[in-house]
């Protein structure tokens, strides 16, 4: 089965159980009783905003975690943050096979269009491409990059 074809199942197939704790873990400061409840906020099962959430798996060359994990802190955050990429949340899983192999993350974005547009400019920024050539210099950091784009249902907690 295609990794891609994984995607599309919801998070609880698709996180092993040690990666779907610390995601619960890690949304357990959202405020839980504030849901969607009024119908202008309701259309078809799911909320009417264009803002969507990006769920991303870094599959991470053997031996280079703590250099990726390192390269997100120290200069990608903030690199987003330039670019009008909102960090919701980064994860490492406690347990292996993926502890060591799988990086984690979530960004929120106004729309899809919005999205395509920063990550473009994100991905031509000169300080990106000199930050991703100088944590390389060792050889990549990362094998594959998967990307799920999720939009919130009208009965999920609001994300803060």
């Amino acid at each position: 089965m295609k990794r891609r074809t994984l995607l599309a199942a919801p998070l609880a197939i698709l996180v092993p159980g040690a990666m779907a704790q610390a995601m619960k873990l890690g949304f357990g400061s959202v405020a839980r009783g504030n849901l969607a409840g009024n119908q202008s906020e309701r259309s078809g099962g799911m909320a009417k905003s264009t803002t969507v959430y990006e769920l991303r798996m870094y599959h991470v060359m053997p031996g280079k975690m703590d250099d990726l994990v390192a390269r997100f802190r120290d200069h990608t955050m903030k690199l987003f943050a330039d670019h009008g990429i909102k960090s919701v949340a980064y994860w490492t899983a406690q347990d292996e096979p993926v502890k060591s192999s799988t990086f984690f993350y979530m960004l929120e974005h106004p729309s899809r269009e919005a999205a395509a547009a920063n990550w473009k400019a994100f991905q031509a920024d000169p300080e990106w491409q000199r930050v991703k050539a100088k944590s390389e210099e060792n050889g990549k950091l990362v094998e594959k990059i998967d990307s799920t784009f999720l939009t919130l249902t009208d009965f999920s907690p609001r994300l803060a």
